[in-house]
């Protein structure tokens, strides 16, 4: 029985291990284009990629990983936004104490709305998240410290730790991307930790979960805090980033946003997000100055995504015969 077993699981094991060496190879290729790639596009433009793939990722911590669909993540995004910008204009704080503020203060909205989301499912729980996020947004609108219609504007990205010029484009651009990769490592070690595994347990058989003893309500209120927090690291850099925060970022086109750019991409994929959101996020920055309306343009893409790539591009990818070859489909 003992060489029955193991001949049964060699095939396992050599599809692990060549999966392992493809990821290397791959996560190796994508850190070498990332640290060369000012050298070729605007610092800019890869900075926003770089902050709404953020986004996307921590909104598919929550969609593709626990199975809730929240039409209020705009709320962390943007909410965040606001607090790192007047605590790094208003309140004179450095640019790291002024996203960790954003930070917490994400978590903290994440925890109020989680709170009350939580206890619906289905389309209950996305009207919920958009009712709220809704509620939200008009206090912006009224709140003194946001400065209504006019945002918070002018806003200093200042000196990391006291001596690194984050006006430096140069220097932004890398501080940005080690806060990306800070957050990307921050999801993969949760998504692969045992609470990960209960959340996709969740996601496939929540009567299941709630019969081997396991607090569902709990998973998926920590789950929606770990994506409200993450959201609010990519809100808090893109305020410094263009160095304001305005009613955009909180508005429920901003939701819609990161729902589209999750779906392009691949739900419960690692990576899905940052093709879908560099795709959006392209197709916005070199389309605005031309006859084409970037809103028709990327709804005609989602429309063939939904038609032909189901899984979205890199779900579909994984899915195929090349991506099960090289192990993709046993590393979503």
């Amino acid at each position: 029985m003992s060489e029955m077993t193991q001949t049964a699981a060699k095939p396992r094991i050599e599809r692990a291990a060549t999966a392992s060496r493809t990821y290397t190879i791959f996560v190796i290729i994508g850190l070498a284009a990332l640290i060369l790639a000012p050298m070729f596009f605007y610092p800019i433009f890869l900075m926003k990629l770089l902050c709404f793939a953020l986004f996307a990722c921590a909104f598919n911590l929550l969609l593709g990983y626990t199975g809730l669909l929240s039409f209020g993540h705009a709320t962390f995004f943007g909410g965040a936004a606001y607090f790192t910008a007047h605590a790094v204009k208003e309140w004179g704080f450095p640019p790291e104490l002024g996203i960790l503020t954003g930070v917490l203060g994400a978590a903290l909205l994440g925890l109020i709305m989680g709170f009350f989301a939580i206890r619906r499912q289905g389309i209950y729980f996305a009207m919920i998240t958009l009712a709220l996020s809704q509620m939200f947004f008009f206090f912006c609108l009224q709140a003194e410290f946001t400065q209504g219609e006019d945002g918070i504007q002018s806003v200093p990205r200042g000196h990391l730790f006291g001596f690194i010029d984050l006006n430096s484009s140069t220097n932004m651009y890398y501080f940005v991307l080690g806060v990306f990769l800070i957050g990307m490592v921050i999801i993969w070690r949760f998504i692969n930790s045992p609470f990960g595994m209960i959340l996709r347990s969740i996601r496939e058989n929540e009567p299941r979960a709630i019969s081997l003893g396991y607090s569902v309500a709990r998973y998926k209120l920590g789950a929606f805090v770990m994506s409200a927090a993450l959201a609010g690291l990519a809100g808090g850099l893109k305020s410094l980033v263009f160095q304001f925060a305005t009613l955009t970022d909180v508005a429920w086109q901003m939701s819609g946003e990161v729902i589209l750019m999750t779906l392009l991409g691949g739900i419960g994929t690692l990576i899905g997000p940052i093709f879908g959101a560099g795709l959006v996020v392209t197709l916005q920055n070199y389309l605005a100055t031309s006859q084409f309306p970037v809103t028709i343009v990327t709804g005609v893409i989602f429309m063939v995504c939904v038609l032909v790539f189901r899984r979205g591009i890199i779900g579909e990818f994984y899915a195929s015969r090349l991506g099960r070859k090289l192990g993709f489909e046993h590393r979503r």
